[in-house]
């Protein structure tokens, strides 16, 4: 009750908040930035990085917020109170204070999150990448953990995790979550509607997160 409180109090000297779509990389990002936007949230994003086989829903992107760790002056995210701006997840640790954040944190079993960046990279070495795969899990998990603790322990964040497979296979109940998440008032059918299944495309047998 008290840190719920307090969590109130501090976001209203804030402005609106900035929702911060998040995850690894290939974790459904994207995917959540297209229902946002159809659901009626603003985005924040520049183009730069356009559509493609890989994602050609379009990928959301603000260039400038991947040099996020190296920037001193971080005032330009102020643009992003009321509006939804895509970061991963490693970023999240460097956001400003001085903003309030609803973080959509985008889980996604971590076989499929190597599968789906190991067909976006050129295959430079066909040689046996099990050991580094190994490796890159582990540091991934170590990420999300990292992650989960920061948003619950800063004042300003608020966190809802979704899982990719589960908003593929049930989009209307994620839309719902999210819709509830941020405040309600967006439209959580078109929300639904943005959700492609057949672009879910690296499929892991256990499913899990």
């Amino acid at each position: 009750m008290l840190e719920s409180l307090r969590r109130r109090l501090f976001g209203s000297r804030q402005g609106e908040p900035i929702v911060i779509v998040s995850g690894l990389p290939r974790s459904g990002t994207s995917m959540m930035m297209k229902m946002l936007e159809a659901g009626g949230v603003p985005i924040l994003s520049d183009g730069v990085r356009s559509a493609d086989v890989d994602n050609p829903k379009g990928y959301f992107e603000l260039e400038r917020i991947k040099d996020l760790e190296k920037e001193t002056d971080k005032s330009y995210l102020r643009e992003g109170r009321g509006k939804a701006v895509k970061a991963i997840s490693f970023l999240i640790k460097d956001l400003p204070d001085d903003n309030d954040y609803r973080v959509i944190f985008m889980r996604r079993d971590l076989d499929e999150v190597l599968a789906s960046q190991d067909k976006m990279i050129a295959r430079l070495d066909q040689g046996d990448t099990s050991a580094e795969q190994e490796a890159m899990k582990e540091a991934y998990r170590n990420d999300i953990v990292r992650t989960r603790l920061l948003c619950k322990k800063r004042a300003n964040f608020e966190l809802i995790e979704v899982h990719y497979r589960v908003a593929i296979e049930d989009p209307a109940a994620t839309a719902r979550a999210v819709n509830a998440f941020l405040g309600g008032g967006f439209d959580e059918a078109a929300m639904r509607e943005a959700v492609d299944a057949s672009l879910y495309r690296n499929r892991s047998r256990a499913g899990g997160a």
